[in-house]
């Protein structure tokens, strides 16, 4: 069963740091396309960063220089790395995956809030 599993949110303060994690199964290998979505209160469900292949990726501007996406398909996880987390950066983020011929999947989310 194909199955994406984010961890890794909590409360933090502005200026500081959070790594989210997501756990892919029965193997990360089997996604093609991976992506980090967030949303916050009463907004839209935003792309933040995708990653294709081992080093192709793109962000959104408003986390750009301050967010990276990354992949260890070796360990079956897709990572956000944020730093210098603003109170804007506030949502419930997601961990999303395409596997070819067979779908796109998402998994629960995993809140991150960050304090002023």
């Amino acid at each position: 069963q194909v199955r994406l599993q984010e961890s890794g949110g909590g409360l933090v303060q502005a200026g500081t740091s959070l790594r989210l994690s997501c756990e892919g199964s029965p193997s990360l290998v089997s996604f093609a396309a991976m992506a980090w979505y967030r949303q916050a209160p009463g907004k839209q469900r935003e792309l933040v960063a995708t990653i294709t292949g081992p080093l192709r990726t793109n962000y959104a501007d408003s986390v750009k220089g301050r967010f990276t996406i990354s992949r260890d398909n070796g360990k079956n996880k897709l990572y956000l790395q944020m730093n210098s987390l603003k109170p804007e950066d506030t949502a419930v983020y997601y961990c999303n995956g395409e596997v070819p011929f067979a779908g796109n999947y998402w998994g629960q989310g995993t809140q991150v809030t960050v304090s002023s």
